[in-house]
């Protein structure tokens, strides 16, 4: 739960953040009026985050777990290297219209392929190393998908992972143990003591696990 304390920390944030650009910006207000769960979208917050990283990091490949409307997705592509290609998977073929749209509004649809399918068996196909992961995806698979993605992962690349805090479920004090709840809390505690790892987890937004891979 967001206190009022809370939400007013957020919107100083964002106040001092980059502001989305007209794209993102139509984008988000789309997603809200045309969604179910609009919460799902990564926001200006974590948006501007996402493509820090990745002009940081300039990959050459990107793997994306969870699309959803294409959000994160243009975050992150746009810090790929010249002739570079980010790969983002959903389960839901609804989806695939309005972000292939933006795709192209934003200029970036030919370094975006948009892959509907179940996660693990696209990334079973893809015949790529690479330097950048996010995974946003069904959070009872976070574990396989790790492993997935992982194996796929160049040593030095990074991983990142979203809402690995689930609204303060995975604390040790709470009551909730619905299947979710307990599945992030497992992942959390299997990549905390997985070696192969130099990891931070930041509490932006739902929480973010950071990693980087050191060895196989």
């Amino acid at each position: 739960m967001i206190m009022a304390e809370d939400q007013e920390i957020i919107e100083y944030a964002q106040a001092h953040t980059t502001i989305e650009d007209d794209v993102l910006h139509q984008l988000y207000r789309e997603t809200n009026l045309t969604t179910v769960y609009p919460r799902m979208l990564s926001g200006h917050l974590q948006g501007k985050f996402l493509e820090f990283i990745s002009f940081m990091i300039q990959p050459s490949r990107i793997l994306e777990i969870g699309t959803f409307t294409g959000y994160s997705a243009i975050c992150l592509a746009r810090g790929l290297k010249p002739g570079g290609m980010l790969h983002t998977i959903d389960i839901n073929d609804e989806i695939k219209d309005v972000a292939l749209r933006y795709f192209k509004k934003a200029g970036l649809e030919h370094c975006i392929q948009l892959h509907i399918g179940d996660a693990c068996s696209v990334i079973a196909r893809l015949d790529e190393c690479f330097d950048l992961v996010f995974i946003d995806g069904d959070k009872e698979q976070y574990e396989l998908y790790y492993h997935e993605a992982f194996a796929k992962l160049r040593v030095g690349g990074v991983m990142l992972v979203d809402n690995v805090l689930w609204g303060g479920k995975v604390l040790p004090g709470c009551r909730d143990h619905d299947k979710e709840s307990n599945s992030i809390r497992r992942f959390n505690n299997k990549v905390f003591e997985d070696n192969r790892t130099a990891k931070i987890l930041m509490p932006l937004r739902d929480g973010i696990y950071m990693l980087r891979k050191l060895g196989n």
